[in-house]
């Protein structure tokens, strides 16, 4: 069991800047079977640039209970946890106490994290400009972001159980 971690310091809404969250499914870990993934970012346009915005979002993951840079937290596994992911009429909210983002879900995705009843999640603390909404976002550059050994690292990670409405 994890216990959430003290953050010191402080930051502003502001500083976040536009926060996305973009989804994908694929084989996970070799399992033969497809797993829904979500990735939370920042466009690192935060009222005091990207360096802030990367803190304020550590700080903001880090009283959330989630370790950056640790293992992933499995919010079924965790009480108390503020993180928080429903599902309901083809739209993905995820919600945090600092942030709360939106995705609507293509239907491989919705699949995947039906069958599987969770959803893994990361939180990237490194901004990503490129990201950005009505940019198109191929396969490869979400994989060069997503897969980045420097991204991973400095991330926080959660695998969220699937949860609606009824």
């Amino acid at each position: 069991m994890t216990s959430p971690q003290t953050a010191t310091g402080t930051f502003t809404q502001a500083q976040l800047g536009t926060l996305i969250l973009i989804g994908w499914s694929g084989e996970f870990q070799q399992s033969g079977r497809d797993a829904a993934f979500l990735l939370a970012y920042s466009l690192g346009d935060g009222s005091d640039g990207p360096a802030a915005g990367e803190h304020a979002m550590r700080l903001a993951l880090q009283r959330s209970g989630l370790t950056v840079g640790g293992a992933a937290v499995r919010a079924d596994e965790t009480p108390g946890l503020p993180v928080k992911l429903l599902v309901q009429a083809g739209q993905a909210v995820l919600t945090l106490p600092h942030f709360s983002a939106q995705y609507p879900v293509p239907r491989e995705w919705l699949a995947a994290a039906t069958d599987q009843g969770e959803v893994h999640a990361m939180f990237a603390t490194r901004p990503w400009p490129q990201g950005a909404p009505g940019l198109p976002v191929g396969e490869a550059e979400l994989r060069a972001f997503a897969g980045d050994p420097d991204v991973i690292a400095t991330s926080a990670h959660c695998v969220l159980p699937v949860r609606s409405l009824g």
